[in-house]
């Protein structure tokens, strides 16, 4: 059996991504990543493809962004025996919580996490599924770095690099995205 290089994993994926024009509105093409869940063949490519991203990093905890950033977290989390811990959107969370808001295209937004979900001996992979125009995991980062944890990496399976989210992040901070876009 032919064994796959990343590079051969990835272009894989990337063709599985379907792309929906007009969505949400008129104009938008946008990057459904359901379509990487669908199978055990591409779910386990993804996974295994993450895995050796961050195989040697030492993360204890991948946080996920509601809602989507909540399907391959606690699959990383599992593959790498670490914690995993939701970022939600305000009211979903019952104990105290740090909120940051931020800007949407359509308004002002905003998200929580709990206040003792991370440690300063943390070593925190932040993972969502879809890096835009970044502001999203842009209060996601200010949430985790709020806790003052060890170190902070963030992770996308998708970025559309024309938007350029990726400029809001310091740069010591490793940003990763497995598949990348124009639009």
């Amino acid at each position: 059996m032919e064994t796959k290089t990343r590079e051969q994993k990835i272009e894989e994926l990337k063709r599985t991504v379907r792309n929906i024009p007009d969505f949400p509105i008129k104009g938008i093409q946008f990057k459904d990543v359901t379509p990487l869940f669908k199978t055990k063949e591409s779910l386990s490519m993804l996974t295994d493809v993450l895995y050796e991203e961050y195989k040697d990093k030492g993360i204890t905890k991948i946080v996920g962004i509601e809602s989507r950033g909540f399907i391959m977290g606690p699959i990383m989390a599992l593959k790498l025996e670490a914690g995993f811990v939701p970022i939600r959107k305000p009211g979903k969370l019952p104990a105290e919580v740090y909120e940051e808001e931020y800007q949407k295209e359509y308004g002002i937004d905003k998200i929580q996490i709990h206040k003792d979900a991370l440690s300063p001996e943390d070593i925190v992979l932040i993972h969502d599924d879809l890096l835009a125009t970044g502001g999203t995991m842009e209060a996601a980062y200010k949430l985790v770095k709020k806790m003052g944890v060890k170190k902070i990496y963030v992770n996308f399976i998708i970025e559309l690099d024309d938007l350029k989210g990726r400029s809001l992040f310091p740069e010591d901070i490793e940003v990763t995205s497995l598949i990348n876009f124009s639009i």
